[in-house]
């Protein structure tokens, strides 16, 4: 199958929602696919293997950051049109649209292309939209990404969740059965000694000796409670490593900026590895590279999906507070013993369940349903 991979953002970029795409391509090319990523204009270069089909560079938006603007609406028509130029081209078999707003663009380009659009849903907007706006309209913003995205998955020919909170709260709208594939991981070996402690060095880190977030700095993150969790750890910093640490605004939690190398490597430095994100509806891309760099996990048991409490995370509710945070911070700091039995625990996890070869050929069977049920669904009328 020729597939477009269908992205409203830059391509490629050291985020979650880029990453799992570029990886994704990968993989189902290694399945036989033939995979195209068709995204945004701006670019810092093509990852190896993925064959990219670019809007024109000078509608996509400025910010790198996740946002909801009028600049988005122009860069999105551009976008329908790039996908239908490379169709035209050369035929797409399906389109595989990765999150609410590249399914809006290829459900609106459907009866041009004629062929079957999956709905790759990568978070629940009824959790998420209310961090892109006024805190006063929070409650409206995300009753009405609530309604988008239902409305899509009734649209959609298929529609893949990433998590199972995702296919719950979609399956009794969408079209026919939601599947749920999470996003892979292929594990590379480790960065050596002399990476980390050079990563440390620069960043005034102590190898093994502090707690790391590896990720944006949107406010859907939940930063705000890390940092006051940090207030609580004196002894310990606590970091923020990422691609953009401009504007940064926290009294204790320490943002730094680091390229994807250097941020692994002080993954692999650290003592723990943390993700405040409550809001669920999706797989954090950050949560399988903890995974793979065996570090013991702190996060909130409904975003943590798959990992189990005491044997591969420790996992907290989803309402607990900095002083929760601050406890478990420090009970695995005392105690690299278990942080390591924890970390060992999520390896396992990671290779047990997140394999590419598994999920690329999972994907690539449920567009084949999609193609036949659409089929059939036009053979009825």
């Amino acid at each position: 199958m020729r597939l477009a991979l269908l992205l409203a953002a830059p391509f490629p970029l050291h985020q979650g929602s880029q990453v799992f795409v570029a990886d994704q391509a990968r993989a189902l090319r290694r399945a036989g696919a033939e995979p195209v990523v068709v995204c945004y204009g701006a670019s810092d270069g093509t990852p190896p293997e993925v064959e990219v089909v670019r809007a024109p560079a000078r509608v996509t938006p400025r910010t790198l950051r996740s946002s909801a603007s009028p600049a988005k609406l122009v860069a999105d028509a551009a976008l329908g049109r790039a996908l239908l130029r490379a169709h035209r081209a050369n035929r797409f078999d399906a389109v595989l649209a990765h999150n609410s707003e590249a399914a809006a663009v290829a459900l609106a380009m459907r009866r041009h292309l004629g062929v079957p659009v999956v709905y790759v849903v990568h978070t629940l907007l009824r959790e998420e939209l209310s961090a892109y706006g006024p805190r006063a309209l929070g409650r409206a913003l995300d009753a009405a990404g609530g309604a988008l995205e239902r409305a899509l998955a009734r649209r959609a020919d298929a529609t893949l969740a990433l998590c199972e909170d995702a296919r719950a709260a979609l399956e009794p709208h969408a079209r026919g059965r939601v599947t749920t594939i999470p996003p892979g991981l292929d594990p590379r070996p480790a960065p050596g000694f002399a990476a980390c402690e050079a990563a440390c060095r620069r960043h005034g880190l102590t190898l093994g000796r502090f707690v790391l977030y590896a990720g944006n700095l949107d406010r859907y993150q939940d930063l705000d409670l890390l940092d006051a969790a940090a207030a609580r750890l004196p002894d310990a910093p606590v970091v923020a490593a990422t691609h953009d640490a401009a504007g940064a605004r926290f009294a204790h939690l320490r943002a730094i900026e680091a390229d994807a190398d250097e941020a692994r490597a002080l993954l692999h430095a650290c003592a723990v590895a943390v993700l405040p994100r409550r809001r669920r509806g999706g797989f954090p891309i950050k949560l399988l590279n903890y995974m793979e760099a065996a570090r013991p996990i702190v996060a909130h048991a409904g975003v943590a999906e798959g990992l189990e409490h005491g044997g591969s995370g420790w996992l907290l509710p989803d309402g607990a507070g900095p002083e929760a945070w601050a406890e478990a911070l420090a009970a695995l700091l005392a105690d690299p013993r278990r942080g390591a039995t924890l970390g060992a625990g999520a390896r396992a996890r990671l290779e047990a369940c997140h394999a590419w070869p598994d999920l690329a050929r999972a994907t690539l069977e449920r567009v084949a349903r999609a193609s036949l049920d659409r089929v059939a669904r036009a053979g009825a009328r």
